[in-house]
């Protein structure tokens, strides 16, 4: 993440992408799975806004107030669910990170007179951060990434050999199982947990 511009535009593809699929998500399955779907596609859609390069489009220095208020909001939003555990509590901590990075990134922004910018080797020179909070939320991160690679490295080896059975499983068809493709779903996951990764490295 301490390279040019094309590490940023290739991460800001990636998130939007994934922002984008999990978008697509929000029209079909429960309503539980379709207010996921949103979370998801917030985050996604946000983390590539960070991710644009600084050398193209230098963020104004309330765009990083406006990253906070936003992402504080899905925070609470996500609170109440998270209290149930499973994927809504790495939705809070994901909320709760993106607040973080906009709070720490604000001063750089202020100081570097637009030079810094989440997800570049330009912001690292002055981003602000707490060690200890960034540290441990890349260590959740990097768990999770492996968590969530471990995830679809069966679904891979399965689907050659299920035959019939992976069909009726879902993930080998559009329309089967809950979600669509959860293999998709997880990918997407996977994407945007590598994104948060290297964006908490340059703080």
């Amino acid at each position: 993440m301490h390279g040019g511009a094309s590490t940023g535009w290739l991460l800001m593809a990636l998130c939007a992408v994934s922002g984008a699929y999990c978008l697509l998500r929000t029209r079909t399955g429960t309503p539980r799975e379709r207010r996921t779907a949103r979370s998801e596609a917030l985050m996604g859609f946000g983390m590539a806004a960070m991710a644009v390069p600084a050398a193209v489009l230098s963020p104004p220095g309330w765009a990083w107030a406006v990253y906070a208020v936003l992402f504080g909001a899905a925070a609470l939003r996500a609170l109440r669910p998270a209290l149930r555990g499973g994927h809504h509590l790495h939705h809070l901590v994901g909320s709760l990170a993106m607040v973080y990075m906009a709070v720490a990134m604000a001063p750089a922004v202020s100081g570097s007179g637009g030079g810094g910018h989440a997800g570049h080797g330009a912001a690292s020179a002055g981003a602000g951060g707490i060690p200890v909070l960034t540290g441990v939320l890349l260590v959740y991160y990097a768990f999770y990434v492996l968590g969530a690679a471990g995830r679809l490295l069966p679904a891979a080896a399965a689907a050659p050999a299920g035959g019939t059975g992976a069909v009726g499983r879902g993930p080998g068809g559009f329309g089967g199982g809950t979600g669509g493709r959860p293999e998709l779903t997880t990918a997407c996951r996977l994407t945007m947990g590598i994104g948060m990764f290297a964006m908490l490295l340059t703080l």
